[in-house]
């Protein structure tokens, strides 16, 4: 990812739960107290980039208590985790983040999860190969090499195919145009060689 990658910032904008460890002056404004001190305990919704700062940032309490903890947030929660073991492909990604797949590798190089890492891989996996089948269709080109229309894709018509498409993230959107690309000049390809 490169400093101007706008997918990159907008996963960094991504809001997630913290609790503040210490009273800190002059951030009441967060909890809605703007005269008084931020105290310790409370909890607030911050971005990602400000909240991985404040984790890691040196406080100076003889503790060593940082300024705030994180927990993981509502789109990659118990429920999500759980409902994406039972069927990855079931799970409308964009309604739980629009960045799902960059969030939970943020999130994964700061928490210690031990069921995560491989939850995100399974539903990589398993969504990229739904991904890529529905690009092929679109494409034009079936599994037999029938046309989509021939293999009833609705893809771009509505129905189930639409609904498809509207939960993809960020990632398997990217995904799905360069599958599309790839089938659509793999059957331009194939038409070209067939006239000569």
């Amino acid at each position: 990812m490169s400093y101007y990658d706008i997918d990159a910032i907008l996963t960094d904008a991504e809001k997630i739960p913290c609790t503040f460890q210490l009273d800190v002056p002059d951030l009441g404004y967060l909890d809605n107290t703007p005269t008084q001190p931020l105290k310790a305990g409370t909890k607030v919704n911050l971005p990602l980039w400000l909240a991985e700062m404040l984790a890691i940032a040196n406080t100076g309490d003889p503790e060593g208590r940082s300024f705030v903890t994180f927990d993981l947030p509502p789109a990659l929660g118990n429920d999500v985790i759980q409902a994406l073991k039972a069927d990855p492909r079931a799970v409308p990604l964009r309604d739980q983040s629009p960045h799902f797949y960059g969030l939970a590798t943020h999130m994964m190089d700061l928490v210690s999860e031990d069921k995560l890492p491989e939850v995100v891989r399974n539903t990589f996996v398993t969504r990229a190969a739904e991904v890529a089948l529905h690009a092929r269709k679109l494409g034009g080109v079936g599994s037999r090499g029938r046309t989509a229309a021939e293999e009833g894709s609705n893809l771009g018509f509505g129905g189930a195919g639409e609904e498809f498409l509207r939960g993809l993230d960020e990632w398997e959107r990217k995904l799905f145009r360069k599958a599309h690309e790839g089938a659509k000049s793999g059957k331009e390809w194939m038409e070209n060689i067939k006239k000569h």
